[in-house]
């Protein structure tokens, strides 16, 4: 069983005052695993401060709003959990609205391939099972590739293994009322350093992307 890395990122609720937190966590990575990063988001010894806020006087005219002003109205803002596999090999991104996985492309792939090799069916079944899960209809498969090589080559190499892996997908759902969204994207939109061997490995992904539509 492999560790993984789980982050929750939650987004800056603004009044008055503004108090952010940032929770890192580990725990163990399951089943099934999206824009994977070489680090943490902040620095190291720069993120938020988990201490309670400072207490604010409610009589400070400062804070007071302005004659005829009106607060605008409460919203909930969207919340991020990414958990990946300590190699690194597939990423799952949940948000409130939707889910995406990264399989890295050597999990898939031979090397300058779109040849899906013995490992590909069982992973890329597992997320037709989530799919089936989410109740999902519209589907996106996006492929990426690193900066190595002719852009044009990097665009239409994305473009088949995005197609390969809508024809698995495909045939695990057999749904017809399932539409697909299916690109390549090649180099662009990385998601790690393309000057080292590490980072352009992340780069090298197909992403399935779905609602979350599940109660």
């Amino acid at each position: 069983m492999t560790r993984s890395r789980i982050r929750l990122e939650a987004p800056r609720l603004a009044a008055a005052a503004t108090t952010a937190t940032v929770l890192l966590a580990t725990s163990l990575y399951g089943a099934s695993g999206a824009t994977a990063d070489d680090g943490p988001s902040v620095p190291p010894g720069t993120e938020a401060s988990a201490s309670a806020p400072v207490e604010l006087d409610p009589n400070d005219p400062d804070l007071k709003l302005p004659d005829g002003a009106t607060l605008a109205e409460p919203k909930v803002l969207d919340i991020k959990q990414v958990v990946e596999e300590q190699s690194g090999d597939e990423r799952r991104e949940d948000t409130n609205a939707e889910v995406t996985f990264a399989l890295q492309a050597e999990v898939l792939f031979g090397k300058d391939s779109a040849k899906l090799g013995s490992q590909a069916k069982s992973r890329i079944g597992a997320i037709a099972g989530e799919i089936k899960n989410q109740n999902a209809t519209r589907i996106r498969v996006f492929g990426f590739t690193d900066d190595l090589g002719s852009s044009a080559h990097g665009d239409v190499l994305s473009r088949k293994r995005a197609n390969a892996v809508h024809t698995v997908l495909g045939q695990e759902l057999n749904d017809p009322g399932v539409t697909y969204e299916v690109r390549g994207y090649g180099e662009q939109y990385p998601i790690a350093d393309n000057s080292t061997e590490a980072g352009r490995k992340k780069n090298r992904r197909v992403e399935i992307s779905f609602p979350r539509t599940a109660s």
